[in-house]
C-alpha cells in the first residue's frame, strides 16, 4: 500500500512539476515541497516498521535488499549536504556585529548602510535578504531529501518496475511539452522564443528536454538490448514492435523541438555531453551500433525540421546575437559580487536583491539571475559553499562513472542516458538559468538516483553474495 502510495507521489511530482510553469511560482514549489516531505515520511514509516518486524535483525524482508546502498556514497552524500544546509542556516542567523564583520566584511557595510536614524546595529545575518534565504532552504532541503529517499529507495526491488513507469511517463511529459511548444512557434511569429510550452521560459523547457533527450536514448537501448536480436538488418526491422518504434518517435520529436527553440547552447549542450559519454563509457568495438542510431535520430529530427521550413530558425545557430554581450556583461557584474563576498556569499537566494547595486550597464527590467547557475551560486554560498557542492559533484559522478562501467545488464544503457542527461544540463547551466528550476531541478536529482544506484540484477547478485558471506561466517558454508 506504502509503495503503491510513494508511485503515485512520484507520477503526481513528474507530471505537475513541467505543466505548473516548471514550478517557479511560490505555490508550485510549495506543492513539490510538500509531495516530497510526504514521501519521504512514508519510506522511513514503512522502513521504521519493517525493521521492528525483523526484531532488529538484517535478514531480508519482501521488497528490500538490505546493505545494497553503498555506505562511502550514503554518508558522504549525507555530510556534503549537510553542511552545504549548515551553511545556509548559518547566512540566516543574526551574528554580532563584530563577527559579522570579520566573516563578511562587504555584508556588514551594507547593513550599516541600511540601518535606520543611525542606530547601532548589535546583530546582524551574513544573508542581506534573510527571507530569500529562507525560501532557497527549504527547497534545498526538500531536494536533499529526495534524493537520499532515492538511494534507499531504488535499493527495493519494486522499484525496478516502478522506475520504468516512471520514465516512460517523463519521456511523454517530454514529447508533449516539445510539440506544445513547436505549436506555440508556429502559432506565433515562427521566432523561437515562443517555444515555452507550459514552462515560463524557452531556456528551461531546452533544460528539461536536454535530460529527456538522453534518458529516452537510453531507455531504448535497454528495452531493445533485452530482448533476443535476430541476425540480419532485414529481420531487426520486422521484429521491431510498436512501442520500440514510438518511443524513437518520441526522441526524435524531442530533438526537433530542441531544433525549433533556435537554442543554439542546447544544441551544442547536447552534442558536448553525447560525445563525452561516447567516449568515456562506450566500448566502438561492441556498442558502435548505438552510435549509429543516435546520429540517425538526430539525422532525421534535422530532415523533419528541414521539411517544415526551419530555415530561419536554423540559420540563429550561425549569427552572434545581442544576448551573448548582455550575459558577458552580467557574468562581469556577478564576479564582482563574488569578489566582495568570496567566503560565505550574499546569501543563498539574494542575487536578484544585491545584482542593482552591482549592475554596471542600462537594461529596462530587473536581472533577476546571472544567466549562469555556477557564477550565481558561487556569488551567493562563496567558496565554502560552492566547494562542497563541488566536491560532491565529482564524487557522484566518479562513482556513477565505475557503475555503469561494472554493469552487465541492458540497464546500463539506463545510466548511461541519465549521466548524459546530467553532463547536458551542466554544459546548458553555464549560460543559462536552469539547475533553479524546480521542475528541471527535481529531474536532475532523479537522474543522479539512476546514475549511480546499480540495477535490479546487480542488486539480486549483491545479495546473494552477501547471503554466502554471511553463511561463511557462521560456518554454514564449507
Amino acid at each position: 500500500m506504502i509503495y503503491f502510495m510513494i508511485k503515485l507521489l512520484l507520477l503526481f511530482l513528474f507530471i505537475f512539476t513541467p505543466m505548473a510553469m516548471g514550478s517557479v511560482e511560490l505555490w508550485a514549489l510549495s506543492v513539490m515541497e510538500l509531495v516530497i516531505m510526504i514521501m519521504v515520511t512514508l519510506w522511513v514509516l514503512r522502513s521504521s516498521v519493517l525493521s521492528g518486524t525483523q526484531g532488529g535483525q538484517d535478514t531480508p524482508v519482501r521488497g528490500l535488499v538490505h546493505k545494497v546502498v553503498d555506505p562511502s556514497l550514503f554518508k558522504t552524500a549525507t555530510i556534503f549536504l549537510g553542511l552545504f544546509l549548515c551553511l545556509v542556516l548559518f547566512q540566516m542567523v543574526r551574528l554580532p556585529s563584530g563577527l559579522t564583520e570579520l566573516l563578511s566584511p562587504k555584508a556588514y557595510e551594507l547593513w550599516h548602510q541600511l540601518r535606520m536614524a543611525n542606530n547601532p546595529i548589535e546583530s546582524i545575518s551574513l544573508s542581506l535578504f534573510p527571507l530569500g534565504t529562507k525560501l532557497e532552504f527549504f527547497k534545498w532541503i526538500s531536494l536533499s531529501s529526495f534524493f537520499l529517499f532515492l538511494l534507499h529507495w531504488r535499493g527495493s526491488d519494486e522499484s525496478h518496475r516502478i522506475v520504468r513507469h516512471i520514465i516512460v511517463v517523463i519521456l511523454l511529459v517530454g514529447f508533449l511539452e516539445s510539440l506544445y511548444g513547436m505549436f506555440l512557434v508556429f502559432k506565433g511569429s515562427g521566432e523561437g522564443t515562443y517555444f515555452a510550452g507550459t514552462f515560463s521560459s524557452r531556456n528551461h523547457l531546452v533544460g528539461y528536454l536536454l535530460m529527456t533527450i538522453p534518458l529516452g536514448i537510453g531507455f531504448l537501448f535497454s528495452v531493445e538490448t533485452s530482448h533476443v536480436r535476430p541476425i540480419g538488418r532485414i529481420h531487426r526491422l520486422s521484429s521491431l514492435d510498436g512501442k520500440t518504434l514510438l518511443m524513437g518517435f518520441n526522441i526524435i520529436v524531442m530533438i526537433l523541438g530542441l531544433i525549433v527553440s533556435g537554442s543554439r547552447a542546447g544544441m551544442l549542450s547536447l552534442l558536448l555531453s553525447l560525445s563525452l559519454s561516447l567516449l568515456l563509457f562506450n566500448d566502438f568495438r561492441k556498442e558502435n551500433k548505438i552510435f549509429k542510431k543516435s546520429v540517425l535520430m538526430l539525422g532525421l529530427a534535422l530532415l523533419w525540421a528541414g521539411w517544415m521550413g526551419t530555415s530561419a530558425l536554423v540559420t540563429r545557430f550561425f549569427t552572434i546575437s545581442e544576448d551573448m554581450k548582455l550575459r558577458w556583461i552580467i557574468w562581469e557584474n556577478t564576479i564582482q559580487i563574488f569578489k566582495d563576498f568570496p567566503l560565505f556569499g550574499s546569501g543563498l537566494g539574494t542575487f536578484s536583491q544585491i545584482f542593482p547595486m552591482y549592475r554596471s550597464f542600462y537594461f529596462r527590467g530587473l536581472v533577476t539571475h546571472a544567466e549562469n547557475d555556477f557564477l550565481e551560486l558561487a556569488s551567493e554560498v562563496g567558496l565554502v559553499g560552492f566547494g562542497l557542492l563541488a566536491i560532491l559533484f565529482l564524487f557522484l559522478f566518479f562513482k556513477g562513472s565505475i557503475r555503469i562501467r561494472s554493469e552487465t545488464s541492458p540497464q546500463r544503457y539506463i545510466g548511461k542516458g541519465a549521466l548524459t542527461g546530467i553532463l547536458a544540463l551542466m554544459f546548458y547551466s553555464l549560460v543559462e538559468r536552469n539547475l533553479q528550476v524546480p521542475a528541471n531541478a527535481l529531474l536532475y536529482t532523479f537522474l543522479w538516483g539512476l546514475t549511480i544506484t546499480p540495477s535490479l540484477q546487480k542488486r539480486k547478485r549483491q545479495g546473494h553474495l552477501m547471503k554466502i558471506e554471511g553463511g561463511v561466517k557462521d560456518g554454514s558454508w564449507k
